[in-house]
């Protein structure tokens, strides 16, 4: 970057440590020390890691439910020669954390965008997990609707990476047993934090750990790619579904799909009948 681009307002994107605040790189500890202004989620939150470093910086919040307004306020500093610093309250921003609208508006701007490289916790979830990495799929946070996730795990294809509530995780991973109770799958909670904890297992092994210690902390689900075959196996089963909720009796709808899609009434019917 030359200085007469430098002198252009812009907005830098930096991503800042999932949990031990030694992981920051000193390309962002520079740009947060350059920058006119830092946008981030909790200003308390960033304060911490800035005091950390001896950096004093103008915070102001953006998160999800002013992203839009204070986008508009960024960019109109941008075009007058401010340098927007980006940060979310963990890792890198836009990934399941605010910060797309700001991005999207200061391009449309015409701004100089940098994204500087950094702590993610779904590429160190990947990593530690020790499932295929060669072809992966990231999902944010994994659905609440039952039939939503199901169909999720189910058509999934390649390693799956998903944020996942401690609360919900036991359930996801029944869900995931119901499916394959072989499918491999790996729990990764509070990354480089002081209580880090990777268990790997099947699902079945995993749901049967955490219905017994319920997890704590940010967590990282990891889950192997379903089994050939699983994606047309629910196709067919939700196909059924809505044959019974259209009033048709079960073993007669199972019949119907499965002589269309070649399966087996029984199998499907004896799946069908285990979810209900």
């Amino acid at each position: 970057m030359t200085p007469a681009e430098a002198a252009v307002g812009r907005l830098v994107v930096c991503p800042t440590p999932i949990g031990n605040l030694e992981d920051v790189t000193s390309r962002v500890l520079t740009a947060l020390r350059e920058a006119d202004v830092v946008a981030c989620e909790d200003t308390r939150h960033t304060r911490v890691l800035l005091d950390r470093y001896g950096i004093r910086a103008r915070l102001i919040s953006l998160h999800e439910h002013n992203e839009r307004a204070r986008a508009e306020e960024l960019v109109a500093r941008m075009r007058d020669g401010a340098v927007v610093a980006l940060v979310s309250d963990a890792g890198t921003p836009l990934v399941s954390d605010p910060g797309f609208a700001l991005v999207r508006a200061a391009l449309a701007a015409g701004m100089a965008l940098e994204v500087l490289p950094g702590p993610s916790a779904v590429l160190t979830a990947l990593v530690a997990s020790g499932l295929p990495v060669d072809s992966w799929r990231f999902v944010g946070f994994m659905p609440r609707s039952r039939r939503e996730l199901e169909a999720l795990l189910a058509e999934a294809g390649e390693t799956l990476v998903a944020f996942e509530s401690p609360r919900r995780l036991a359930a996801t991973l029944g869900a995931l047993a119901r499916l394959d109770p072989e499918r491999p799958a790996a729990v990764c909670r509070e990354l480089t934090k002081l209580h880090e904890e990777v268990r790997r297992g099947t699902a079945a092994e995993l749901e049967a750990h955490y219905r017994e210690s319920p997890a704590r902390g940010e967590v990282v689900l990891v889950c192997g790619a379903a089994p050939p075959g699983r994606a047309r196996n629910e196709e067919a089963l939700a196909a059924v579904a809505e044959l019974i909720e259209a009033g048709a009796r079960p073993r007669p709808a199972a019949a119907a799909v499965a002589k269309l899609t070649g399966l087996a009434a029984n199998d499907l019917y004896r799946e069908l009948t285990a979810r209900r």
